[in-house]
Formats: structure tokens, sequence, C-alpha cells
């Protein structure tokens, strides 16, 4: 079967599956839409350390500056410094997802234009230190002027109108799985692509893309950008979606997940980015949660195994409670099993098999 066609199938099997499940259990489509969020923001990420290669642990500041960019507007809280007229209408949730894409490439491009020189480790540093400038100004930004509302947050936040009279859940669905479908589009493109193969150089080796004639500053900078615009959109998506925003939606370890998504997928790998996001939003969301849930249920019945009742467990041992640790051991095996992640492209996967086959062979007697 062609692959386009497996595409098709998938998109069209979601299309009809999960509104369906939805009507039946409102949480499942809750877990899908959040599912489509992580998956474009593992995309976006994907393109600017699994294609170039540059290690970004500050992500998430820019699906902040998506989000801010629309809360601000679209609630509200704009009175407070503009003195009347809003919330801008709902229509202009529309004109805000172009507005909110532009906005955090251009943060994408300011941050690029520092860390030019900077590589690995160092480069890490920097990026993590803005995503915590961006978060730490967005909870002090409430005096002298009240950009923000500090960490009091932002609400209402305005939702788009509804086609159809379909409900919010179903429509955001929708919403976000149109934007995922766009984003995996745009990112097949850009990889097979001229650019595509600069950041493919710059990764594997830069001194040598640079007597190639690849250009580090244009191609670093177009990687950045076009990695925050696509969280940027989401950004947009997320402050409506959730009416209410405040900077704690956006800490480190939301960076940390969505780069454990694409490391677990496979660095450089849309299917994988894909695959990634979904495995670690659903055991979040779902499994953990769910299985806390049952154990709770075990101890409040007082059950038994092997001799020693579950009623006497510490009240802190869930495993929903300990997601980044149960995440950290995920990777850590992954690196030792599995390095080039579930669904690593197929370059990726060639070079690392030479590898463990000198490993199998060394460990022979």
């Amino acid at each position: 079967m062609p692959r386009w066609l497996r595409v098709g199938l998938l998109g069209i099997a979601l299309l009809v599956m999960m509104p369906v499940i939805g009507s039946v259990n409102g949480y499942y489509l809750e877990v899908a839409t959040q599912v489509g969020i992580f998956v474009a923001l593992a995309l976006g990420l994907n393109i600017v350390v699994g294609l170039a290669g540059l290690l970004d642990l500050g992500y998430v500041a820019f699906f902040a500056v998506g989000a801010y960019t629309w809360a601000i507007f679209g609630s509200p809280h704009a009175n407070v410094m503009f003195g009347g007229g809003f919330p801008l209408g709902p229509t202009w949730f529309y004109a805000f997802l172009l507005i909110g894409l532009l906005v955090a490439a251009g943060t994408g491009i300011l941050l690029g234009l520092p860390v030019l020189r900077l590589r690995g480790d160092y480069l890490a540093i920097v990026t993590l230190g803005f995503g915590e400038v961006i978060r730490v100004l967005a909870n002090n930004l409430d005096k002298p002027i009240n950009l923000t509302n500090g960490p009091k947050g932002i609400t209402p936040i305005s939702r788009p109108p509804v086609p159809l009279g379909l409900p919010y859940g179903e429509y955001f669905y929708f919403l976000v799985l149109l934007i995922v479908c766009v984003v995996v589009i745009v990112n097949r493109r850009l990889e097979d692509s001229h650019i595509g193969r600069a950041w493919e150089a710059i990764r594997e080796d830069e001194l040598a893309a640079q007597a190639m004639g690849v250009p580090l500053v244009h191609s670093k900078l177009l990687a950045f950008a076009c990695g925050a615009s696509f969280a940027g959109v989401m950004g947009v998506v997320f402050s409506a979606k959730q009416v209410f925003i405040n900077p704690e939606s956006f800490t480190f370890l939301e960076s940390i997940g969505v780069l454990a998504m694409v490391i677990l997928g496979g660095m450089g790998s849309i299917p994988g980015a894909v695959l990634g996001a979904t495995v670690v939003t659903v055991l979040n969301l779902q499994v953990l949660k769910g299985f806390s849930l049952w154990l709770n249920e075990l101890k409040n019945a007082g059950v038994t195994i092997l001799g020693y009742n579950l009623a006497d467990l510490p009240t802190q041992l869930e495993p929903a409670k300990y997601e980044r640790m149960i995440f950290g051991v995920i990777l850590v095996l992954m690196m030792i099993f599995r390095p080039q992640g579930i669904f690593p492209v197929r370059r990726r996967q060639r070079e690392l098999a030479p590898a463990r086959a000198r490993v199998a062979g060394a460990a022979e007697p």
C-alpha cells in the first residue's frame, strides 16, 4: 500500500473515530487534542534539535509567546494598557494564528542571533536561560505596566466562533488535527529541500558544512524561526482552548518533556516525533493517572499482595507524581538499548547498526 494512502486512511480514521469516542467519554477527546498540541511542538523542536543539531532547552518560551500574544488581546486585560475596545472579537482568533506564528518566529530569530557561535552544552545553557527569562518576565510584568498580570494569569480569553454548531471539544480537536497535518506537510517539504540538507550538514559537521558553502548564520536562524513558529501557533490555540493561562504553564519541565518526545521517537524523524509525542502524552495524561487511581482503589479495598497490605503504602507513592522520574528512566534505557529512537530515520539506523555489531562482537568470548 502506498505511503500516501496509509497516511490518508489514518487521517480519515482519526476524523471519524475520535469524535465518536469523545461523544461517549469527552476525556478521551481531550487527551487526543493534547496529543495533537504536543505533536506540533515536538515537530517544531525536531527541526531545531533533530535536523539542525541545535540543542534547545528553552523551547517552551516560544509556546508562551504565542499563548500570551492572543491572551493579551483576546481578553479584557488589554483594556488596562490600551484604555478600551478589548477583547477583540472572536473572529480575530484566526488572524492571531498567523500573528502568533510571526511573533514567535521573530522571537526565535532574536534568540538565534546571540548564540550563533555556540555549540553543544553552551548552546543548551543559553537556551535554557532564555526559556526561564521568558517565564520570569511573564511572572513579573504586572508592574509598572501590567502586561501579563503576573502570577495571577489572564482570564477570560476569547474562544473562536464555532462553525456548524460543534461542541468546543470537537472543534478544538479538528482545529488541532488540521494544524498538525499542515505542520507535518511543512516538515516533510523542509526535510527534502535545500535548507533541510543544509541543516543536516550543519548537524553532522559544522566546519565541513561551512567549507562546502552552507550559510551557517542564515541556516541556523531559519531553523530557530521555523521551530518557534509551530510553537507560536499552538500557543495561540492553547490559550483559547484553556481560557486561562499563567506563567506556571510554561516551565522548564515542559521543554524537557518535549525534548524527551523527540529523543524517544528518534531525532530527525517526523514519524518518530509524532510517535514520541503520542507515547509521552498518553503515558502522562492517561496511563500514569489511571494507574494511580487503580492503585488507590486497591489500597482503599485493603488488598493484600504477597502478605503485604497495600493500605500500608505511603500516600505519596503515586505513579502520577513521579512522571519525570519515569520519563528519565525510559530515556536512559532508550540511550542504552536503542539510541536511534523508536522510529529513526533510515540513515541514522544504518549508521548505528555497525556500532551495535562491533559492541556485540566484542562482548562475545
